[in-house]
This record gives C-alpha cells, structure tokens and sequence, in this order.
C-alpha cells in the first residue's frame, strides 16, 4: 500500500466514523433551558465539534490500523470481489 493509498483510507475512516460520532449525545438549546434569541430551540447547547474530531480521530485511527493489517496480509484482495471474472488469471495460475 503507498502512503497515499494509506493517506486516502485514513481520510474515508475518519469521515465515516465523524458522520457516526457527530448525532451522538446532541445536547440543545431547549435542554439547556436557554435559548439565545434568534435561534431555533433544536440548536446546539455547546460547541462540541472539537471532543468529537478527537473522539472521531482514536476511533478511526483504530479503524484504519485493522483495515491496513487486513489489506497488508493479503487476507482480502481485489480478487476477492470479482464476481463477473473479469480480472486476468494471476501469473502464478498460468
């Protein structure tokens, strides 16, 4: 794996697991019991964008250590998901 194939599967995990972590324990104005004027009473309390990035950051970070040990060992290859067969045979099977 290059260090931009590297750099692109990190980028995928992290923003996946950001959409994942971002809606958990929303906490609202209206919980709150003060709502600033102007503001709908669903928005955000606090500005939790910062602990999230880090939580999002561990998370994916482990994510993407598993995903690159399973893509290293050759445990699952491309081959894997050709259905059709549309891939060359391998030298290997010649």
């Amino acid at each position: 794996m290059s260090i931009t194939a590297a750099f692109v599967l990190f980028a995928i995990c992290w923003f996946m697991t950001f959409f994942v972590v971002l809606p958990l324990k929303p906490k609202s104005q209206a919980d709150d019991g003060v709502v600033v004027p102007g503001t709908p009473v669903g928005a955000p309390a606090g500005f939790v964008v910062k602990r999230k990035a880090w939580i999002t950051t561990i998370i994916a970070a482990i994510i993407w250590a598993l995903l690159s040990a399973i893509i290293l060992s050759g445990t699952i290859t491309v081959r894997d998901f050709d259905f059709m067969g549309r891939l060359p045979p391998r030298s290997t099977d010649l």
